[in-house]
C-alpha cells in the first residue's frame, strides 16, 4: 500500500485534530495527582475532546473500552483504565486519539506521580528524548528504517531497550496508516523500503523497557508488559513533513 501525501489543506485538518490531543494530553499531566483515579482521569479527557467537537477515537477501536491508553507502572501501552487511585512514586502513561471531521490525532505522554525515582526519571526521559532526538533527525529522502536505526541507537544509548512488536504508523482518514515504523531496526540494512517525503503524516512512539524487548499480554487482552516485568514508559507525536522538515502537530 502507498503512503499518503497530504496537502497543506488536508495537513491542517491534522492539525486540529492533534491540537485536541495535545491539549487533553495536558490537562491529564495538570491533573495527575495522588488519590485520582483512572477512570476519573479518563473521563476528564473524553468531556475535554468532546468540549472541543471532536470524538475520543480509541473509544471502542478494535474493542478498546474507554478513550484514554492509561498505562500504569509496568504497562507500557494499551492500559485500560480502572478504579486504581495513583500513588506517590506511580508512573503513568496517557496515549489519546481523537477524530474530528473524519481527520485523527494521536500522541502519548508518561507523567511521574509526586516524587518519583531516579530510574523511573530517567525511564520517562528516554521515551521523551529518543522521540524529539528523531524528530530533530528526519530529513526528506532519508528511509524510514533510518529513522528507525536512530529510535534505537538513541533508546539504548541511555541503557533502556525499545519494546518489540509494536510500532509507529502513518496517520490520516484512519487512525492507523502506512507505514509501520518499529522503534528498532528491522533487518540489517537501513537503506532499504521507503522514503520520507513532503506531505507525510506519521506518528513515532517510543516504547521503553529496562531489560526485555519481548512483549507480554495481560489477561484483559490489552494491557501491554514487558517479559522483564520492570516499568516501561512511551510517549508519541504526530509529526508532518512540511517543506522539507518535520513538523510537530500534537502540540497543545
Amino acid at each position: 500500500m502507498a503512503i499518503v501525501l497530504r496537502k497543506p489543506q488536508e495537513i491542517e485538518k491534522l492539525r486540529a485534530a492533534n491540537k485536541i490531543v495535545g491539549g487533553a494530553l495536558e490537562l491529564l499531566r495538570q491533573n495527575t495527582k495522588v488519590g485520582i483515579s483512572l477512570k476519573e482521569l479518563d473521563a476528564q479527557a473524553e468531556e475535554y475532546i468532546r468540549s472541543h467537537g471532536a470524538k475520543p477515537s480509541f473509544k471502542g477501536l478494535y474493542g478498546f473500552p474507554n478513550s484514554v491508553c492509561t498505562s500504569l507502572n509496568q504497562v507500557i501501552i494499551h492500559g485500560i483504565p480502572t478504579d486504581y487511585r495513583l500513588q506517590e512514586g506511580d508512573i503513568i502513561g496517557y496515549d489519546i486519539g481523537t477524530e474530528l471531521d473524519g481527520w485523527f490525532g494521536d500522541a502519548a505522554i508518561t507523567v511521574p506521580v509526586g516524587k518519583v525515582s531516579a530510574k523511573d526519571e530517567e525511564l520517562i526521559a528516554c521515551a521523551k528524548d529518543s522521540l524529539y532526538e528523531a524528530i530533530a533527525a528526519i530529513k526528506v529522502g532519508m528511509r524510514f528504517k533510518e529513522l528507525s536505526a536512530v529510535l534505537e541507537k538513541s533508546i539504548c544509548s541511555r541503557g533502556f531497550v525499545p519494546l518489540h512488536s509494536f510500532c509507529g504508523h502513518g496517520i490520516g482518514r484512519k487512525p492507523h496508516e502506512e507505514p509501520e515504523i518499529p522503534n528498532y531496526l528491522d533487518g540489517i540494512d537501513p537503506k532499504g523500503g521507503p522514503k520520507i517525503k513532503n506531505g507525510m503524516v506519521f506518528c513515532l512512539e517510543p516504547m521503553i523497557c529496562q531489560k526485555e524487548s519481548k512483549p507480554l499480554i495481560l489477561e484483559n487482552n490489552w494491557d501491554v508488559v514487558s517479559a522483564d516485568g520492570l516499568r516501561g514508559s512511551h510517549y508519541e507525536h504526530t509529526v508532518a513533513i512540511v517543506n522539507g522538515k518535520a513538523e510537530i502537530l500534537s502540540l497543545a
